[in-house]
């Protein structure tokens, strides 16, 4: 290979040893990706059925995951990003340490949690209100989760009674499928437990626990009664059931009021050959709502410690009353009374904000009042039978106020004032006056409710603190119906305007434009040659304005609130209209410019133009005041020499000095070339002065002779 050609291939061999470089390397170099990490498991302890929230990291973004107890799938979804959130419950496992694994597709993360032993008692006996008697059986349950994986687990069961005395057993829990799971099944009283005697003959509750040598691992109880219920309603059977009494002996029951007025007459019963009491009871009609104490007598010597006396309730029904006005509305805040017809008691309450009251009432017949303001507004009748919802409606009512003007536009924010005196009769007779407060809204509504019938209302629809239906504001006997509806008129008032310029002299056609302050139309209308103008207002407080070809010559308020006269006449100056504006140009000396054109332009209106005159002044009538602009034209028409801006609020003269010219001979001429002039001029004069002084003195003299 020649020289040359080894050099035109050298930077290419170069380039593949670089790039054979960088290959090697980077095949050494780790792949970097995000792993699969477990950020907690919460809590790390606890039983079997717990809930367990695992929060974990993976590494593919809002891709698949699978949470494992152990070797037992948990959980599955799909991550948020790439964060998993979820909880699991604990499945049945054994004591210990566990592993909490999440997985992905391209790795794995393991928390630990640890599974603790749980054991718990329980017995079949009945829910409240239902209850077991005297002699019978209920079922004990024993259960273990999270136990050991092999051992033999025993219980030392003990049951102790209402008199005191204490029987055991023991026995072995069986092993189920589930790890760690163990339960086993009794009953009380059974042949297993250590003497024959073990029994429910007393009335109380009896005490179930576990043991673990001496020491209650769990405990639960279970209650023995002489009744079937603890809870009772009128006509109700109560089945009495006793045991270990003489048989064949006649025995008394009693049953008693617990701080209420009642009494049973005792009633006698006959015990069978096994000495079991067994007898029914019909909860009377007239048994009022509360506790009752029933008793058996003589009692067995074996029943000194536990004698068969229980306590059973006559709670009532929940029965809700709401209360309605004569429009089917719920109303709150009314009193309500419920007699009970069979017992003559009396029961009281307020309606809630829903207009809902609540009360426990028994089987039967009772009356209800209902009160608002304390005054009686209704009457019923309800019959119990269960719990029940009743609709009260009271003979309320109520009042809907409409306020429009002659045009039969609704007017809003007018204060409504509803006064009104009653009588009282709950308790004590009395003489009340009240008042109710409220403004119309937006469609010119107010309703006022509830309110009592059959009484007079005085309303007074006031704007600006000035009523303005004092002959019309008395309704008399509001009637029991859903709604009266009242209209009021706010009387329409004239509103007659008229506008002046700056010198008093009529504005024709100007628009003028009044605006209610609280809302409502926009009244507008044009002035007459004569610059007067009428607009239909309603009572009230305006903002008026005045425009001229859009501008805004002025802006007051007429409050016509005050006025008595439906007709009102106001007099709007325009102080901005009719101006005469001046405008003079003069020169630097102050010589006035003739002839000159200037244009005053007002913004919102086209520009005027004018020349001036001998006397340097261009004049300006009708001008519009305020922001004015002044463009002066001196030698080219196409371009202002000048502008200039002024506020201008009356008739005047404004002078602009123009100091570049100055007026020679009817003719501008620029200030400089004027004074090169006036100095080239002075020069020569000045040098001919010289010259003619220098030649008188070189004159010879005459001789004196």
């Amino acid at each position: 290979m020649t020289k040359d050609k080894l050099g035109k291939i050298k930077p290419f061999i170069v380039l593949v040893l670089i790039l054979t470089s960088a290959t090697i390397t980077l095949s050494f170099c780790p792949v970097i990706r995000a792993e699969v990490g477990i950020v907690s498991v919460n809590p790390s302890e606890g039983y079997v059925g717990d809930s367990v929230q695992v929060t974990s990291n993976i590494t593919t973004e809002n891709g698949p995951y699978t949470v494992f107890f152990d070797s037992s799938l948990v959980k599955s979804g799909t991550a948020e990003g790439t964060l998993v959130n979820v909880s699991f419950a604990v499945p049945h496992a054994v004591r210990g340490l566990h592993n909490v694994t999440v997985r992905d597709g391209t790795g794995e993360a393991a928390g630990n949690f640890t599974v603790l032993t749980n054991y718990s008692i329980g017995t079949d006996a009945p829910e409240w209100p239902e209850q077991l008697q005297q002699n019978s059986t209920t079922g004990i349950f024993l259960n273990v989760t999270g136990g050991e994986s092999s051992p033999v687990y025993s219980a030392n069961l003990t049951v102790r009674t209402p008199a005191n005395t204490t029987y055991w057993m023991n026995f072995f829990l069986a092993t189920t499928t589930e790890p760690g799971h163990y339960n086993a099944t009794t009953s009380y009283p059974s042949p297993d437990w250590t003497t024959a005697s073990a029994n429910t003959n007393y009335s109380g509750t009896y005490i179930v626990s576990w043991l673990n040598g001496t020491q209650v691992v769990r405990s639960t109880a279970f209650s023995i009664g002489v009744t079937n219920l603890t809870s009772y309603h009128r006509g109700d059977i109560v089945d009495i059931r006793a045991v270990d009494y003489p048989p064949e002996q006649n025995v008394t029951i009693t049953i008693s009021g617990v701080g209420v007025s009642y009494f049973v007459p005792p009633f006698n019963a006959t015990t069978d050959t096994d000495g079991v009491v067994h007898t029914n009871w019909n909860v009377t009609s007239d048994a009022p709502i509360g506790s009752y104490s029933l008793s058996i007598t003589p009692v067995p010597t074996s029943k000194l410690v536990a004698n068969d006396t229980q306590i059973f309730d006559v709670p009532g029904l929940k029965t809700e009353i709401v209360t309605l006005n004569r429009a089917n509305k719920r109303v709150s805040d009314i009193f309500v009374k419920v007699r009970d017809e069979s017992t003559n008691i009396n029961y009281t309450t307020i309606s809630d904000f829903n207009g809902s009251t609540t009360f426990m009432l028994e089987k039967g017949n009772h009356t209800c009042e209902a009160f608002f303001k304390e005054v009686k507004v209704g009457e019923r009748s309800i019959n119990v039978t269960r719990e029940q919802q009743e609709n009260f409606t009271c003979d309320l009512t109520g009042i809907v106020v409409k306020v429009i003007d002659a045009n039969n536009v609704e007017i809003p924010f007018v204060l409504v004032e509803l006064s009104y005196n009653y009588t009282t009769n709950l308790d004590v007779t009395e003489n009340m006056t009240e008042k109710d407060l409220g403004e119309t809204n937006i469609t010119g509504t107010i309703q006022f409710d509830p309110l009592l019938t059959n009484i007079t209302y005085t309303i007074n629809a006031s704007r600006y603190g000035e009523v303005f239906n004092q002959n019309n504001n008395t309704l008399r006997s509001l009637p029991a119906i859903p709604y009266e509806n009242i209209t009021i008129l706010c009387p329409p008032r004239m509103l007659c305007v008229r506008v002046i310029d700056a010198s008093d002299q009529p504005i024709a056609n100007a628009t003028v434009t009044a605006q209610e302050l609280m809302g409502g139309p926009n009244r507008s209308n044009a002035t007459y040659d004569d610059g007067i103008t009428n607009l239909n207002c309603t009572f009230g407080r305006y903002t008026v304005k005045v425009y001229k070809e859009e501008i805004l010559l002025n802006q007051t308020t007429f409050n016509l609130a005050q006025a008595q006269d439906e007709t009102i006449n106001e007099t709007i100056k325009c102080q901005l209209y009719g101006l005469t504006v001046s405008i003079k140009i003069v020169d630097f000396f102050g010589q006035p410019i003739p002839n000159r054109n200037v244009i005053l332009q007002r913004e919102g209106l086209a520009p005027r133009s004018s020349r001036t005159q001998s006397d340097g002044t261009a004049t300006f009538d009708g001008v519009i005041g305020g922001n004015l602009r002044v463009s002066v034209y001196l030698t080219d028409e196409t371009q202002p020499y000048v502008t200039r801006s002024f506020y201008v609020d009356e008739s005047t003269t404004i002078e602009i000095a123009v100091e570049k010219y100055v007026m020679l001979m009817g003719f501008l001429v620029e200030t400089s070339q004027f004074v090169i002039a006036v100095i080239i001029i002075v020069s020569v004069v000045i040098l001919l002065s010289v010259e003619v002084y220098r030649r008188k003195l070189r004159k010879p003299r005459k001789s004196e002779s």
